[in-house]
């Protein structure tokens, strides 16, 4: 893919580096002359850019991208830029970093943001997942806030052990996607047994997180 970055700060390089990587073409936008370093990642083109310019960006050649990462530390360039990526150059794919946990509910679509991730949230939600049994814990924020990736670690003698995963009779809009047991990751079918201590990945829409909840408690999980 072609992924331009909007900020070439220590996180937007990181992300560069990354992306570089796995094989993709990177462009790196930055507005401060003296934070354009072409020798620190060689195989990415610099660009000395205001992502909020509409005109610098047209020069870029912006239209050209796939995705958009807005990651500059200012929340308010990082919504400009999205909005501008995704109403005028028609990005198929906006990522945006938030900075501030407060400004969280500015990212969604109305300011073109596809995905937002905020890394107090982020960090937070690892935390809880690496430390709570029997609690839904959401991971992170799918499709513009439309759903949720949550996960369930059963308790180790849950009563779901050696029950198949068609026990549990999801919402409409919930799926279980993955079973993380042990160093394995299982793709669940309907005939797969639950074991104890099993780590349950769910996507479900937001108005099915609470039918999600009560068909846990059902089980003997109260989440």
């Amino acid at each position: 893919m072609k992924v331009a970055i909007a900020g070439a700060g220590a996180v937007g390089r990181s992300i560069a580096r990354e992306l570089l990587r796995g094989g993709h073409r990177v462009m790196l936008l930055e507005r401060q002359l003296d934070h354009i370093e072409p020798e620190a990642i060689p195989d990415a083109v610099w660009v000395h850019a205001d992502a909020c310019e509409l005109a610098l960006l047209e020069d870029a050649g912006l239209e050209t991208y796939e995705v958009v990462i807005a990651a500059t530390g200012d929340d308010k360039a990082n919504l400009v830029h999205s909005l501008l990526a995704k109403t005028e150059f028609g990005v198929r794919r906006v990522v945006a970093r938030v900075n501030d946990p407060r400004n969280e509910w500015l990212f969604d679509g109305s300011w073109g943001v596809d995905v937002a991730v905020s890394t107090p949230r982020l960090l937070a939600s690892l935390v809880e997942e690496a430390v709570t049994v029997g609690d839904l814990v959401r991971l992170m924020t799918l499709r513009q806030g439309q759903a949720n990736l949550v996960e369930i670690t059963l308790p180790g003698d849950t009563g779901l052990a050696g029950k198949p995963v068609r026990t549990l009779t999801l919402p409409r809009d919930a799926a279980l996607v993955t079973i993380l047991r042990g160093g394995r990751v299982i793709v669940p079918q309907p005939d797969d047994p639950f074991e104890g201590d099993d780590e349950l990945l769910f996507v479900t829409s937001v108005e099915a997180e609470e039918d999600l909840r009560v068909e846990l408690a059902n089980h003997g999980i109260k989440p």
